[in-house]
């Protein structure tokens, strides 16, 4: 064996290490595997320790893979290769029939596919969370392990659609099954396959898996039943399932294959290697510790000790006692108190999959110990459970969890003003106004997972909480760990794990974390002191001193913990069930007798009354009774939907847009045309109907939105960021495509109806305008050309522009039978409105009549889809309560302006007049429905719930998605209902503000002595605007903070649901005011506004919304706009400011194009960077002289460029990797994470696209919006202009770049649209529209097929120009090499590192075979 050479490949995962040993013909001598638990070298060293006791002391050859790889092999001096090239290398090898291969690890998700020679893979991207450790997460909630789940999903009848797209979400559909007594059998073969789907709609992101499969990884090899949901969901037969054996080593096994012959080390010096200390580089921010000394910790203890509930033995008691069950989604809590509010017995059990076993558990024990002349008096209910135990136990009273809470935290502070409740799943902030529930913020299904989440990552670490907790408390570096969904978190604390973080570090980072996102996610508070001055926590998670001891630190306070802070909803249910007594009250609860001999019995039915098919539970007890849960609606109940009669306008809306009979087939002359059913035909559909019936086309709808419908689309969505009403276009695109019709029309609308005249503007959402392009790139039929899609990009601003819009489109048919039925159909959409706002009229006049209440229920017209909405109106109606649509009142009045957003969306314009209205009158509330994903509505939220709360009116807003669990909808309503009722009782008055704001004007006398910052984009292009602005007379400073803290700054004072961009401008604006450099007197803000359709044009509102929160709403803030969309008296834009800064753009671009060509091939380090600065000086005194001479100007460029040509530089090769994307992540280091210092680092070359060009996109969407949408024509001409001027600017450095060794010129502005047109429309004008595309197209044309696609995570205009052309450009371009990659706050860095490092190997592969 001496002469032999033996590779040892290490596989070191998120949650496991792998090794394999191989000899020269690749046979595998030694393989194992171990969980690590973060404890990595030690776990590394036993597994090499069994390998030596086995083999003796080999020479080995080894090599690292795996996303906790990297920083060991840099430490032990291994080479390391990315994990989908050991994959690759090891399929070739072992399994070469391989078309696609389905991996999943612990934390990773992967589809690679092999096409030829090609490797493609998709891995998950910040969002897809959990794999391995979700299974693991979803086994603890059934009280099993994976192994378990694997045994139960053997046995299963049913299954539930429960949500696939993070883990945490899926916890929350799987507790109400769990509490409604689903069988473990169904609901882990529903766990499996929620994986599977997931898997096969967030990676494969619109490309089909097809072929030969192999499945590889951890779970799918030791979980038969996952895999089996696999092969069940693809339709795979025995040929196509590629049979692996060690398929879960297949890494570790491609990395021994990919072992170097020059390293090799003895085993024993290997297990020396490790023994000794490594020190790892923190990475991940740290945070000061929770407690400096033991005294300080004593101090808390002693000081929380005082806040305890008298209690009494029950055994001695006499007289009546209330009972208050809290049934809650982990858990059950029961309290029973006495006449005086004394705690006289607790209890507090986790549920263990059946609420009411347990709860009958804690009642008879009651019953057991209660003496002879105690008796309970009354009951009540509250919690998840609360209609279950109702119904099961005859209690007397149910109330919403919310009111049990403040019954209980007033009893210890009857001046409590505000309730933070952390629980197993839920976290709540209960604020209190005049004692009574102002307004209530559950955390909406993401970012749940707060106390089950310490609880799962403690067992993951192989600790107890309560030492997991202990352990937290004197732990020196504490990490920092965002506050994004838990699954980022995840991410995190495996990145600080592998960066060599303790455990005390990590349970002290997640106490920070549950706090953080409690504070600054779901509540959305800027400043934690806004909270209140008599906070009250309470649930099961602050037992944990640490959790305790993070809020009081973040949010400088002394809270109140209750002693009984877990059982606080039982012993304001108790407190309830006491005041509601009155003497000669009789209990309807169960005796003892009947709760011992209680039997119960769960099935399952569906219900038939309707498309939703709520899946029922079925509780049968002993005498005949039944509770049955899960129906949205009464019809589930046998009842009638609806019973009380009262209006419900979502209904009447769908049967009035879509009531339309088609032609008969006999009837169409010109045949079949398909409709999807989709986003904007819920309120253009009239128009349509009419339009294609009068031309003699028999209109062909698909059908009402269901789940089935989804499903059939899943394979064609290309980003699983995106809302859930975009998703469901693909399944009615696909329905449509079974049907055959011959053509599917689905027009892209640019421009809505301009309903009101003083908005900004009348877009369409990104999304509602540009899906079809999505549609058009992604769906393998018509992209194959097997069926013709219709998508004109229009403009709905009128007869005229629809009418020149549909000629040219339809110019086959004879043009005045189009314009006579464009006219009719105008006329029915005009008809169809005027409908609505008649019903509208007519349900108020009913509510004035019948003394009801109505609640505005208020979305986008789609949210009408039932599928969307989870019959969400009925359950409003359930209540004895009209439903009316935004659209059906928004006529009736107007906000007053100037609002403090850009107003200029067509459908929120609606929402704001809607809210407008409601202010104003007594009978009406207002509901905000916001889809989970619509980036709009970090915008509109805020400005809607100003317009009500500053009218003292309660807004509340439900995040809606895929998943159908109502549970915090209904928490939020009925909360809504009672602080409603208790306002009326108590007759309190309101006062109507006005929603308008008042704008500070930059003024002339302030451009003398006034500083104006300005956030950092493009350091190479602002370190020459800043002083090109100063030559023309203001104080304009770049601010250089754009920094990590400049991130965080943004999260606590931007709507968290806003772009990553909006975070670092507006944090690094905040930022630098708070820091004291300046005089805030003196002090102005500036930002662009170009005025386009997506959420930039509002940055403007975000940076006014954090200045006034910081009270600071006396700085002006500017707009720098060439649309007169805002004008500032004192900041002129003039031809001397235009003229200087066109020169730096242009010396800018210069730079990056010199600077990323040269510095990586450079011979002497830092000669780039030098010239850079010799070369930045003399720019500096060029754009501030008094005469900038163009002749001088035009010698500079050629100067420049011809002496970084002449640098001295080697003559290797590597790969180019162009960066495109949003305009602030492509440009700014900071927001894309220095991506070009990465790739320079892995040996490339960065190619970034000139600033400049961005210019030349907005002067050409002015163009074709002129000739295409019907908009100005004089703006058109002044575009061209402006073309010709930027583009005659840069001709001396384009002729410069052409005579050059290494350097492209840049391409034409009218070059680039040809190249974006094959793939997308030119009228994709939102954001970085179609110049994205196009960018990415001229790339690859000057053979860049490498590409970073950089995107602010959840992106709307990326979701079609970015993530969604990548299939179309492969296809057309089948050498291009794109990744695109999430930017966020939250955001893995190991996991971009790992994506874009898989971009780049690619990238050197196919240098190699091209050189």
């Amino acid at each position: 064996m001496e002469n032999q050479s033996f590779a040892l490949g290490i596989d070191i995962g998120s949650t496991t290490v792998k090794i394999a040993i191989l000899d020269d013909a690749n046979h595998i001598l030694f393989s194992d595997y171990q969980r690590h638990f973060a404890n990595i070298k030690e776990t590394l060293s036993d597994l090499l320790f069994k390998a030596y006791k086995q083999l003796g002391n080999l020479r080995l050859h080894p090599v690292i893979t795996g996303s906790g790889g990297l920083t060991l092999a840099n430490h032990l001096g291994f080479p390391f290769v990315q994990e989908v090239i050991a994959v690759a290398t090891a399929l070739k090898e072992l399994a070469p029939q391989t078309d696609v291969a389905i991996e999943l690890g612990g934390e990773d998700a992967k589809i690679i596919y092999f096409e030829g020679g090609n490797v493609e893979q998709r891995m998950n991207g910040i969002c897809a969370g959990g794999t391995g450790s979700f299974i693991d997460q979803m086994a603890s909630l059934l009280q099993t392990d994976a192994c378990g789940i694997n045994e139960y999903a053997k046995n299963y009848h049913l299954l539930y659609t429960i949500a696939a797209r993070c883990g945490v979400f899926a916890k929350s559909d799987i507790q109400p099954l769990i509490n409604d007594g689903a069988t473990k059998e169904d609901l882990s073969a529903s766990i499996f396959q929620a994986v599977v789907n997931q898997t096969i709609s967030g990676l494969a992101c619109g490309k089909p898996i097809r072929g030969h499969v192999a499945f590889l990884g951890g779970p799918l090899h030791f979980l038969s039943e996952l895999k089996t949901a696999f092969i069940r969901t693809l339709k795979l037969d025995s040929e196509h399932i590629v049979e692996t054996e060690h398929s879960h080593l297949f890494a570790a096994i491609g990395s021994a294959m990919n072992a170097k012959e020059e390293i090799s080390f003895l085993m024993e010096e290997m297990n020396q290697k490790l023994s000794s200390d490594i020190k790892m580089e923190f990475e991940v921010e740290r945070m000061e510790p929770l407690f400096s000394s033991p005294e300080e910790y004593e101090g808390f203890k002693s000081r929380h000790a005082r806040h305890h509930v008298q209690s009494g033995p029950l055994a001695d008691y006499r007289g009546n006692c209330y009972l208050g069950i809290d049934a809650g989604s982990t858990t059950t809590k029961v309290a029973l108190v006495g006449e005086d509010g004394s705690l006289l017995y607790s209890f507090y059990s986790s549920n263990d999959g059946s609420p009411l076993k347990t709860a009958i558990r804690a009642i008879r024990e009651i019953y057991s110990l209660l003496p002879k002349d105690a008796s309970i008096v009354r009951s009540c209910s509250t919690g998840y459970g609360e209609a279950l135990m109702k119904a099961a136990f005859l209690l007397d009273d149910g109330e919403v969890e919310t009111v049990a809470h403040y019954y209980a935290a007033a009893f210890f502070d009857p001046e409590v003003d505000c309730i933070l409740d952390i629980g197993g799943q839920d976290m709540k902030c209960i604020k209190i106004k005049n004692r009574t529930v102002d307004s209530v913020q559950l955390n909406e299904a993401c970012s749940s997972g707060c106390g089950s989440f310490i609880e799962t990552f403690a067992k993951s670490l192989n600790y107890s909480v309560e030492d997991f907790a202990k352990a937290a408390l004197f732990a020196e570096h504490p990490i920092d760990l965002g506050t994004r969904c838990t699954v980022f978190m995840n991410s995190k604390v495996k990145q600080a794990q592998k960066e060599g973080a303790s455990v005390p570090d990590i349970s002290a980072g997640l106490a920070y974390s549950v706090i953080k996102n409690a504070l600054f996610k779901v509540i959305k508070v800027s400043d934690a002191s806004a909270l209140g001055k008599n906070i009250v926590v309470q649930g099961g998670t602050f037992y944990n001193d640490a959790v305790l001891r993070s809020f009081e630190k973040i949010a400088k306070c002394k809270a109140i913990r209750p002693d009984i802070a877990g059982i606080m909803g039982a012993f304001g249910a108790a407190l309830i069930a006491r005041e509601r007594f009155c003497e000669g009250y009789e209990t309807s609860m169960l005796s003892f007798e009947k709760i011992n001999n209680l039997q119960f019995e769960t099935s399952m039915a569906k219900c038939k009354g309707c498309t939703n098919n709520c899946r029922l539970t079925i509780n049968r007890f002993t005498g005949g009774r039944q509770y049955i849960s899960g129906n949205r609606c009464e019809r589930g109940l046998g009842k009638q939907k609806n019973e009380n009669n009262v209006p419900n306008l979502f209904e009447f809306k769908l049967s009035r847009i879509f009531g339309y009979e088609p032609l008969a087939a006999d009837e169409a002359p010109r045949g079949t045309v398909g409709i999807p059913r989709a986003l904007n035909m819920y309120e253009d559909y009239p128009f349509w109907a009419v339009f294609f019936k009068k031309l003699g086309y028999r209109v062909v709808l698909s059908p009402l939105s269901n789940r089935k419908i989804y499903e059939l689309g899943i394979e064609s969505i290309p980003s699983e960021s995106e809302c859930y009403p975009a998703k469901l276009v693909h399944g009615h695109v696909s329905w449509l495509i079974s049907q055959k019709v011959d053509f599917i029309f689905y027009p892209a609308l640019f421009y809505e109806r301009n309903e009101f005249e003083e908005a900004n503007n009348h877009y369409n959402c990104p999304i509602v305008t540009s899906y079809s392009e999505n549609i058009k790139n992604n769906v393998e039929e018509i992209g194959a050309g097997k069926i013709r899609l219709r998508n004109p990009f229009m403009s709905f601003q009128n007869l005229k522009t629809v009418s020149e819009a549909l000629a040219r489109e339809f110019s086959e048919l004879p043009v005045e039978e189009v314009l006579e039925a464009a006219r009719l159909g105008w006329e029915e959409l005009a008809r169809a409105r005027k409908d609505m706002q008649n019903k509208g009229e007519e349900v108020l006049s009913y509510l004035e009549k019948t003394g009801k209440r109505g609640i505005v229920l208020a979305g986008r017209p789609y949210h009408i889809d039932p599928e969307i909405h989870h019959g969400i109106p009925e359950l409003i109606t359930s209540y004895d309560i009209a439903v009316l649509t935004e659209d059906s009142i928004s006529h009736l009045a107007k906000p007053e302006r100037p609002l403090i957003v850009s107003d200029q969306w067509m459908y929120h314009s609606r929402l704001y007049a809607a809210a407008s209205y409601v202010k104003t009158v007594e009978n009406l509330d207002l509901i905000q429905l916001n889809s989970f994903g619509c980036g709009l509505d970090a915008v509109t939220t805020d400005q809607v719930n100003d317009i009500l709360a500053g009218s003292d009116k309660i807004y509340t807003c439900l995040k809606i998605d895929e998943v159908n669990n109502l549970g915090a909808a209904r928490i939020r309503i009925r909360s809504l209902l009672s602080a409603i009722r208790v306002r009326e009782k108590n007759n309190q008055q309101r006062a109507i503000r006005s929603s308008a704001i008042n704008k500070v004007k930059f003024t002339e006398e302030m451009r003398s002595n006034y500083t104006i910052l300005c956030p950092q984009m493009s350091p190479i292009h602002f370190d020459l605007l800043e002083p090109a602005f100063n030559a023309c007379g203001y104080h304009f400073e770049v601010l250089s903070n754009d920094n990590k803290q400049a991130v965080d700054m943004g999260l606590k004072y931007v709507n968290n649901d806003a772009c990553y961009p909006s975070l670092i401008v507006v944090g690094q604006i905040m930022d630098a005011l708070l820091s004291g450099k300046y005089d805030l007197s003196k002090t102005a803000v500036i930002i662009t506004q170009t005025g386009g359709g997506c959420r930039a044009t509002n940055y403007i509102g975000f940076i006014r919304r954090a200045l006034e929160k910081a009270d600071m709403a006396h700085i002006p803030v500017i707009s720098l706009n060439l649309g007169g969309i805002e004008s500032n008296p004192g900041f002129h834009i003039n031809l001397d400011l235009l003229t200087r800064a066109a020169y730096g753009a242009v010396f800018g671009d210069i730079f990056m194009r010199c600077i990323y060509r040269m510095r990586p091939y450079e011979k002497e380090k830092g000669s780039v960077e030098a010239l850079h600065q010799k070369w930045l000086k003399k720019c500096r005194e060029f754009v501030t002289s008094r005469h900038m001479s163009f002749f001088t100007f035009r010698k500079m460029c050629r100067q420049i460029i011809e002496e970084f040509d002449a640098v001295p530089v080697t003559q290797e090769q590597k790969p180019k990797v162009g960066i495109v994307g949003e305009i602030l992540v492509k440009f700014a280091p900071a927001a894309n994470n220095h991506l070009v210092d990465l790739l320079e680092s892995e040996g490339a070359e960065a190619v970034v696209p000139d600033l400049l060009d961005f210019m030349l996109y907005c002067f050409y969407n002015q163009i074709y919006k002129a000739k295409e949408l019907g908009t100005s024509k004089k703006a058109a001409l002044f575009s061209r202009a402006g073309i010709q001027a930027l583009e005659f600017l840069r001709k001396a450095a384009s002729k410069a770049f052409l005579k050059s060794e290494h350097f492209f010129a840049p391409t034409s502005i009218y070059r680039t649209v040809e190249y974006a047109k094959p793939i997308v429309s030119i009228g994709n004008q939102t954001g970085e529209g179609w110049f994205l595309t196009g960018e990415m197209v001229e790339l690859i044309h000057e053979g860049v097929n490498n590409i970073v696609c950089t995107q602010p995570f959840g992106c709307l205009p990326n979701h079609v120009v970015g993530k969604g052309v990548i299939k179309e450009l492969r296809r057309q371009y089948p050498s291009s090499n794109i990744v695109a990659i999430d930017y966020d706050p939250g955001a893995s860095e190991v996991n971009q590192l790992n994506r874009i490092k898989l971009m780049l190997s690619t990238a050197h592969k196919n240098l190699k075979e091209t050189s």
